[in-house]
C-alpha cells in the first residue's frame, strides 16, 4: 500500500469507492499490528488493491497499469540497473526518446522519480501498479542484484533536498502542522508543503499564491503588500501539492469544478497561525491562495499601527465614546481588520460586553463574543445583528456593512446607546458618507449616528538594518507638493537593501490615515445631501489631513519613502 494510507482512504471515500459503514467495520478490526484501515479492507476482500491503486492514480492524473499482462525481456531489464530498480521499488516498462516510463506503487512518493532522474540523468515518468505486481516483477527481472553501490547517490540526493518539516494531527479534521528545525522521514509531498509554509512564514508573507500556469507551476508570496515570485517546485508535483493543501484545509478532493474555501490551523516556530484557503478552477488546474493570519498580531496596540501622536490621541478619544458609529475604510488588504481588532483590544475591559459579527472570524480574542456569519443557513450580518442586540452589548463590531439592512440596524444601534465599529470599501473617508446614503440609509440617521470615518492604507517602512540618509531630487519632492522650506530641518532616508529585507530596502508596514470627524458643519451638509467633494472641502478647512498628507509626515519623519506614499495614494488628488 502507499506511504500515506489516511490520504488514500480520504481519496477512496471522496470517490465513493468505499462507504463510511465499511470503513467503520475495518477500523474496528485494527489491533495495533501496523495495518491501516486500507490494508484491512484489502486483506479482508472488501476492496481489491487494483481498485485502490486505480482510484488513487486517477486522483493524481496518472495512468494505472496492470503489469501482470506485460511481457518482459532482456531489453526491458537493460532500461534500468537492478540496484536502482530494487532501491526505488520500480519496474521499467518502456522508453520514448529520452524519457523512461516506470511502474511504481505510490503516486505520492515523488522523491522516487526525482531520485531516478538524478541517478540516470534523464527524464523519468511514472505510472501506477499494485505493489504485489511490482515486487513479483522485480524478482523476475532482477533475481540477484546488489543495491549497495547506489546508496551514496541516493543519500546525496536526499541531503540536497534540505526539506525540514514534520506533520502531526488528524487529517480531515482540524490538522495541526508543526514545522521545526529538525527533518524527519515524513512523506516527501508532506514535507514539501510544510516547507512552502515555513518559507512563507520566515519571509513575513501575508499570502501564499499557488498558480498553475500551463508549462510551469508558479509560487508567489505577498510580502509587505507586494508579490514576490519564489523558486517553483517541479511542474509534475502540481497535482500532489494542490491535493495536499486541499486535504489540510478539509476540502473535497474530488471537486475541482467549483471554488472552495477552507481553513488550516498550524504552529510554526512556536507561533499559532491560521491559514484561510481559497481555491478557484482555472484553465490549467486549481489556483490556491492561502491568507496567513498570525495570531501574534493581536498584540498590536494603536501605537504599533503607525499613528502620529496627535492622531493617536484623537482616535483614542473617538473609541472611548459611549455610542455612535466609527467606520474604517480602504481597499482589501489595507489593514482595516487589524485596526478594528486593535481598537477592541484597547477598550476590552471587564465592565464592557463586546460582540463581533464577522465573515469569517479571523482571530479569536479573549473576553469577546465573536459570531460567525453563515449566509447559506440564513445567518447573515443583519440576522446576527438583530440577535446580538438582544444580548445587551456595550460595543458591537461588524465585519463589513454591505447592504441597507445591515447599515440601518448599525445606525439605529448607535442611536440607542451602542458603540458600533465597522468597515466600508471606499477610497477616502468622506466617501463613506455618500456610500451609506447611496445604499439607502436616511441622511438624518447618518448625520446623527456616525461619529467619525477613518480611511487608511499601508506603506512599507524602511528597513532599519540598511537605512541610509540621502538628499532627494527636487522633482521627487515636487510630486508630493513639497518645497524646500517644508523639509528644511528634516532628514530623508531610504533602504539600501540587505539580506534581512530581501534586498528591497523595506521591512514591515505601517498605516497612513485620513480621519474625518463628523462635526456640526458636516452634519448639516449630510442633512442637505451634500456630495463627497463638498464634504471633503469643508473637512479640509476644519483641519482634516488627507492620506497623502499623512504619508508626507511619515516621509519627513524617516518612516517611509516618497515612492511608497505615491504608490499607495495614487488616487489622492492632493
Amino acid at each position: 500500500m502507499t506511504s500515506n494510507d489516511e490520504y488514500v482512504l480520504q481519496i477512496l471515500m471522496e470517490n465513493n469507492v468505499v462507504s463510511d459503514e465499511t470503513v467503520s467495520l475495518a477500523a474496528a478490526k485494527m489491533k495495533g499490528d501496523g495495518l491501516s484501515v486500507v490494508d484491512i479492507l484489502v486483506r479482508d476482500g472488501m476492496l481489491s488493491d487494483v481498485v485502490v491503486m486505480d482510484t488513487v492514480a486517477r486522483a493524481f492524473g496518472m495512468e494505472f497499469v496492470d503489469i501482470s499482462q506485460v511481457e518482459f525481456n532482456n531489453e526491458t531489464r537493460e532500461l534500468l540497473p537492478g540496484e536502482l530498480a530494487k532501491k526505488f521499488k520500480v519496474v521499467p516498462l518502456y522508453e520514448s526518446g529520452n524519457t523512461l516510463t516506470v511502474a511504481m506503487a505510490d503516486p505520492m512518493n515523488f522523491e522516487t522519480l526525482d531520485g531516478l532522474r538524478y541517478a540516470l540523468n534523464r527524464d523519468v515518468e511514472g505510472v501506477i501498479a499494485p505493489v504485489g505486481q511490482i515486487i513479483e516483477s522485480l524478482g523476475m527481472l532482477y533475481p540477484e542484484q546488489d543495491i549497495s553501490e547506489i546508496d551514496s547517490i541516493i543519500g546525496a540526493y536526499q541531503e540536497a533536498q534540505g526539506v525540514e518539516a514534520a506533520t502531526g494531527g488528524n487529517v480531515g479534521l482540524e490538522e495541526q502542522l508543526v514545522v521545526s528545525d529538525a527533518g524527519n522521514a515524513a512523506a516527501p509531498i508532506v514535507k514539501l508543503c510544510a516547507q512552502i509554509i515555513m518559507r512563507a512564514f520566515l519571509s513575513r508573507a501575508s499570502d501564499i499564491h499557488l498558480e498553475p500556469m500551463g508549462n510551469r507551476f508558479r509560487v508567489r508570496f505577498r510580502i509587505d503588500g507586494v508579490l514576490h515570485e519564489q523558486e517553483p517546485p517541479p511542474r509534475r508535483l502540481q497535482g500532489a501539492i494542490l491535493q495536499r493543501f486541499k486535504l489540510m484545509a478539509n476540502m473535497k478532493l474530488s471537486e475541482k469544478r467549483i471554488p472552495q474555501d477552507g481553513r488550516i490551523q498550524i504552529r510554526v516556530k512556536g507561533r499559532e497561525l491560521d491559514l484561510r484557503v481559497s481555491t478557484v478552477p482555472t484553465g490549467h488546474g486549481e489556483s490556491i491562495v492561502m491568507r496567513i493570519l498570525d495570531k501574534q498580531n493581536l498584540a498590536l496596540g494603536l501605537p504599533e499601527l503607525g499613528f502620529m501622536t496627535d492622531d493617536q490621541q484623537f482616535f483614542e478619544h473617538l473609541i472611548s465614546l459611549p455610542d455612535g458609529v466609527i467606520l474604517v475604510t480602504g481597499p482589501t488588504g489595507s489593514g482595516k481588520t487589524t485596526t478594528l481588532y486593535a481598537c477592541l483590544g484597547q477598550i476590552n475591559k471587564p465592565d464592557r460586553k463586546i460582540i463581533t459579527v464577522e465573515d469569517p472570524v479571523e482571530y479569536q480574542m479573549t473576553g469577546i463574543n465573536q459570531v460567525h456569519v453563515h449566509a447559506e443557513i440564513g445567518m447573515t450580518f443583519a440576522a446576527a445583528l438583530r440577535s446580538i442586540l438582544r444580548q445587551a452589548p456595550n460595543i458591537v463590531m461588524i465585519g463589513e456593512i454591505r447592504d441597507i439592512e445591515t447599515a440601518s440596524i448599525a445606525t439605529e444601534a448607535a442611536l440607542t446607546g451602542h458603540l458600533v465599529f465597522s468597515t466600508l470599501h471606499t477610497n477616502d473617508a468622506p466617501g463613506a458618507i455618500t456610500r451609506l446614503l447611496d445604499i439607502g440609509v436616511k441622511p438624518f440617521l447618518v448625520a446623527s449616528a456616525v461619529r467619525a470615518v477613518m480611511a487608511q492604507r499601508l506603506v512599507r517602512t524602511i528597513c532599519n538594518e540598511c537605512r541610509e540618509a540621502f538628499d532627494p531630487a527636487p522633482s521627487q519632492l515636487g510630486s508630493l507638493n513639497l518645497n524646500p522650506a517644508d523639509y528644511a530641518n528634516a532628514q530623508l532616508y531610504r533602504g539600501h537593501g540587505c539580506h534581512r529585507c530581501n534586498q528591497t530596502g523595506y521591512k514591515g508596514r505601517k498605516g497612513i490615515f485620513e480621519i474625518f470627524k463628523i462635526d456640526d458643519a458636516i452634519q448639516q451638509l449630510i442633512f442637505n445631501n451634500a456630495d463627497a467633494s463638498e464634504l471633503r472641502t469643508v473637512a479640509r478647512e476644519s483641519g482634516m489631513r488627507t492620506l497623502r498628507e499623512d504619508g508626507v509626515r511619515k516621509v519627513l519623519s524617516g518612516l517611509t519613502t516618497v515612492e511608497e506614499v505615491l504608490r499607495v495614494t495614487m488616487g489622492d488628488e492632493d
